[in-house]
């Protein structure tokens, strides 16, 4: 406490000194600094001098009245170094207080707005599938915003918790679903609820991403079930000019080649044991397993070509792509913006997806 008595006594009455005018206050502060130097030196007998907070606030004050060189003569205990660097540490906190700003508020571009933000917690809480960047997607096209994945992201992140009791459909949803110019063609198969397996067969448009259709076969498929399948999936559509397909067997059958030529339409193969030159129509087979197989049972083919036909209806004019950079397959020419402060969700497949619409 003595000590601390004699430096402001000592600060205050250099302050005086120093405020006058002329070239003193330069040998003034260099004294100064020396004195306290020896001060620090009798109170630690260590090699390395402790230095406290108040040697180093006023060996950083005594340093502004000085030149460098006058510094590196000034300092015995001390390295020049370490002077400046308490003298910058000064000036750093003196901006600091003077400039920043009052009340804690950073500057910077504001956040969204407590409506979107309620608006993606809910998106997400109602679609626990969808990714931060489906719900941009999603939440742009409904409502004519210009959201990125990122702020959905830092939104999620701070307002969504997810609960683990409400992983995976809600048994109300499974249990109704219980109940109840270049295309490509794949198939891929089901299990229903007794495990009876199901061949699906799925025709897509590679330019515009849309579903063309589906078709379901149960028990084993051979070349005719295959040609049946693919008229059935195709119809009500005008053919296209050429038609992808992979190296199956099915697709190497002669009656399929022959129903292809009938219809006047060139096939072409992707390269044998390489999925990736077939990727569109392999993509799509994951989404529908992903959103709709693993998330519901079925019971009969009837029951399945209901579901299928209500996710391809759901896929080409309601769920956006990243493909298309957020837009749908199918447009439907309509402004389908809705105002942000009133709307409802809308469900699709029976409540596996629930979209913004308007009030």
């Amino acid at each position: 406490m003595r000590d601390l008595i004699f430096l402001l006594f000592e600060l205050l009455s250099t302050l005086v000194k120093l405020a006058r005018p002329g070239g003193s206050r330069t040998v003034i502060a260099e004294n100064l600094i020396l004195k306290q130097q020896l001060i620090i030196h009798s109170r630690s007998r260590q090699r390395a001098p402790n230095l406290n907070t108040r040697d180093r606030a006023l060996l950083g004050f005594m340093s502004l009245f000085l030149a460098p060189r006058r510094i590196a003569r000034a300092a015995i205990i001390i390295k020049p170094s370490t002077l400046l660097h308490f003298h910058n540490a000064l000036k750093k906190r003196k901006y600091r207080l003077l400039y920043s700003p009052r009340g804690g508020s950073k500057p910077g571009p504001k956040g969204p707005s407590q409506e979107v933000i309620n608006a993606i917690v809910e998106m997400k809480q109602r679609n626990p599938l969808y990714g931060c960047p489906r719900i941009a997607q999603q939440i742009n096209l409904a409502f004519g915003l210009d959201l990125d994945k990122d702020t959905v992201r830092r939104v999620l992140a701070i307002h969504y918790k997810p609960d683990p009791s409400m992983r995976g459909p809600y048994w109300l949803t499974a249990l109704g679903h219980a109940k109840d110019s270049l295309w490509s063609v794949d198939l891929f198969r089901a299990e229903s609820i007794t495990l009876k397996t199901h061949w699906i067969m799925v025709v897509m448009d590679q330019y515009t991403g849309r579903i063309i259709g589906f078709a379901v076969h149960a028990g084993n498929v051979k070349g005719p079930a295959a040609c049946w399948m693919f008229n059935d999936a195709t119809s009500g559509n005008s053919w296209p000019e050429r038609l992808s397909s992979d190296n199956d067997p099915l697709f190497q059958y002669h009656r399929w080649k022959a129903n292809l030529r009938v219809l006047d339409i060139e096939e072409i193969k992707s390269l044998p044991h390489v999925p990736m030159s077939h990727p569109f129509v392999e993509r799509l087979i994951g989404s529908v397993r992903r959103e709709l197989l693993d998330q519901t049972f079925f019971w009969t083919v009837t029951d399945l070509e209901n579901k299928l036909m209500n996710y391809q209806r759901y896929y080409n004019q309601y769920r956006c792509h990243s493909s298309r950079d957020g837009a749908t397959p199918v447009h439907s020419g309509e402004n389908n913006i809705v105002d942000i402060n009133r709307y409802r969700w809308k469900q699709h497949c029976r409540g596996l997806f629930e979209l913004p619409v308007a009030a």
